[in-house]
């Protein structure tokens, strides 16, 4: 069974805590879907060609249409022209991918659980510098002897958010925002015990 490394108020180990055994017969292709919907929605979607009918010019005919013994030229807008339109250019779309609820929710069970199988999830009581400094806070961080990591906590006060702001390789979040993405996508997770209770609590 998956277990997360418990820390004392210091950051040191100090015991284990077992995640649902079910998390373990989770679908990787879930996370699949999820990375891939969120991914997907941050796409800006601005690109757009012209095509011959919304160029500018090309309201006379460039040459006759015989007598020059080379091929008709109906319109300088012809894509065939420097400053014609284009052949099935990028047009404005919806690049959303739709993910239910429970995939969602699946998908996040899966990355807590893969980071608990490698040993890099960590579980303390609070996370709060309240010096505000982030030397500090990367004295915290470097405890965990990590290459990058996602620090999750309850709710975010503003001395731990100004010192956690210029940690190279972690980035802070509140519950509310935690996602399968950001936890993928770090080496490790750093998070509150309440935080941990209300992600793992059966249902």
């Amino acid at each position: 069974m998956s277990k997360a490394v418990l820390l004392n108020e210091k950051f040191e180990t100090n015991g284990n805590a077992e995640l649902p055994a079910s998390y373990e017969t989770i679908n990787s292709h879930n996370l699949y879907l999820y990375v891939k919907s969120y991914l997907a929605s941050l796409r800006s979607n601005t690109a757009r060609a012209k095509t011959r009918a919304e160029v500018s010019g090309g309201g006379k005919k460039p040459k006759a249409q015989k007598g020059s013994g080379g091929a008709r030229w109906g319109s300088m807008r012809s894509p065939l022209f420097v400053g014609g339109g284009s052949i099935f250019g990028p047009k404005e779309r919806n690049y959303t991918q739709k993910i239910n609820k429970k995939q969602k929710a699946l998908a996040l069970r899966f990355a807590l659980n893969a980071h608990a199988q490698k040993g890099s999830l960590f579980v303390v009581d609070s996370v709060s510098v309240e010096s505000g400094k982030t030397k500090d806070a990367v004295a915290i961080i470097s405890k965990l002897n990590q290459r990058s990591t996602l620090v999750v906590v309850d709710l975010l006060d503003e001395k731990t958010y100004l010192a956690f702001r210029n940690v190279p390789n972690c980035y802070v979040v509140e519950k509310q925002e935690l996602n399968a993405y950001w936890m993928s996508v770090f080496h490790s997770v750093l998070m509150e015990k309440a935080v941990f209770d209300s992600l793992t609590g059966e249902k």
